[in-house]
């Protein structure tokens, strides 16, 4: 017995206190961009004075989502213009954030403020002014973090915040009145950017050195604010990219098109595809559609592996796919609820009182959290039949919540424009 005891000891040491942390959330949607988690004992009903554990405030607003990474959280936002539509101030006042956040006190360990490469879109219409100048989610590694700011470029930081190394994905990138939001990827040792806006391209950047290691073009498909994934094993891994009107296969070696489907027409995309088994599912657009096409083969696949396509979809959220149904909220709070075999509809229900909706749903313990723009979070049931189980609201934050969650060790990490909260279950007094 003793001897156990001093083998559980040493194996303590030796792999110290991040092996009893929960599971990293470390890019948008978490470890593999499917928006679920494996996390057991997250809240359902929540409120200030019941499951908020902490509260901090931000520098200021942002659409990323927060990640979570060995002991960490990560999160962009902007200052110094573009807060108010009626006056937005200076262009030459645009200052990017990258925060780093202990998970256990909601202590802000540093707060780097990076000088904007100028011009940037104005803040003006219906596009940036809906989500702003920090809306790409970075991603982790461990060792450092990644964050993709548009004209400005890649950054990376250490955990202890200096500065790795910064690369623009182009001379002179461009703009657009819906501004930068497609987040990076990590994949070995490339940082993986989708830079459709910025420069028609994905761009591949070594993780140690900032160094480009190929471009491979998306000319004539460059209006996405997706965020690809990785699918696959070894030598067959792929990076799945959606785009207007089709879904690839590129080698994340050296970005070539493997193989490419047509899902459905549209003119832009924004949400991030999903994989169940051996099918990728895409949906998206502004007349919105949805797709599924089998993984594989070489280049034009539409006729020999795609699945099926249809109208209907999300214009700005992404899905999420548990067992024989994939699941989404659309940016007007209506859920819907599809078989994946057939992309027959089960339902459409909208949320009473959701509103609008830009951040993508994540699911967990048979659960979906949607958090809306203004009106809290719905808890629903992920089963074929519309169940909504809470509505959780944070009084005194009238700021927008476009940010998808984090989950890890049990709690959510849920960030507005003013603020990052961490939820979880309270603990029981004695």
């Amino acid at each position: 017995m003793l001897h156990v005891l001093r083998t559980a000891c040493l194996a303590l040491v030796l792999t110290g206190p991040y092996s009893l942390l929960g599971a990293d959330w470390p890019r948008f949607r978490g470890e593999d961009g499917s928006g679920i988690s494996q996390e057991a004992g997250l809240p359902v009903e929540w409120s200030e004075k019941e499951g908020l554990l902490w509260k901090v405030d931000l520098p200021g607003p942002g659409s990323s989502s927060p990640i979570v990474s060995r002991d960490r959280i990560f999160v962009t936002c902007y200052s110094g213009y573009g807060l108010n539509q009626r006056d937005p101030g200076d262009q030459k006042s645009l200052k990017r954030h990258v925060v780093c956040v202990e998970p256990k006190s909601g202590k802000v360990l540093w707060d780097i403020s990076i000088e904007s490469k100028l011009p940037e879109e104005p803040f003006r219409g219906i596009g940036v002014p809906n989500h702003g100048y920090a809306s790409s989610t970075p991603a982790a590694d461990g060792e450092r973090v990644y964050s993709f700011f548009g004209r400005t470029g890649v950054i990376a930081y250490d955990y202890a915040g200096k500065e790795a190394w910064r690369a623009p994905v182009a001379p002179d990138p461009k703009t657009h009145s819906f501004g930068t939001a497609s987040s990076p990827i990590v994949w070995n040792d490339l940082v993986i950017v989708p830079a459709g806006i910025e420069c028609e391209a994905v761009v591949a950047f070594d993780k140690r050195t900032g160094k480009e290691a190929w471009r491979s073009s998306l000319e004539g498909y460059g209006a996405l604010w997706s965020t690809p994934v990785l699918i696959g094993t070894g030598d067959a891994q792929e990076i799945l990219i959606s785009v207007p009107g089709e879904v690839w296969g590129l080698n994340p070696r050296n970005g070539k098109l493997r193989w490419h489907s047509e899902t459905f027409a549209d003119s832009n995309i924004c949400p991030s595809p999903v994989v169940h088994g051996e099918i990728a599912y895409v949906i998206g657009g502004r007349r919105g559609g949805a797709a599924a096409v089998r993984l594989g083969g070489k280049g034009e696949v539409t006729q020999s592996h795609r699945v099926w396509s249809q109208s209907g979809g999300s214009y700005v959220t992404s899905p999420i796919v548990l067992g024989a149904h994939m699941y989404w909220v659309n940016d007007r709070g209506i859920a819907s609820c599809i078989k994946v075999e057939t992309g027959v509809n089960v339902y459409s229900q909208r949320i009473e009182g959701a509103g609008g909706v830009y951040a993508s749903p994540v699911a967990a313990e048979g659960r979906l959290y949607v958090v809306t723009r203004r009106n809290g979070t719905f808890v629903i049931e992920a089963k074929p039949e519309y169940r909504q189980l809470a509505h959780n609201k944070l009084a005194g934050d009238d700021t927008d919540f476009n940010a998808s969650p984090a989950v890890s060790d049990g709690k959510l990490y849920i960030r507005s424009d003013r603020a990052l909260y961490c939820i979880g279950k309270t603990a029981a007094k004695l």
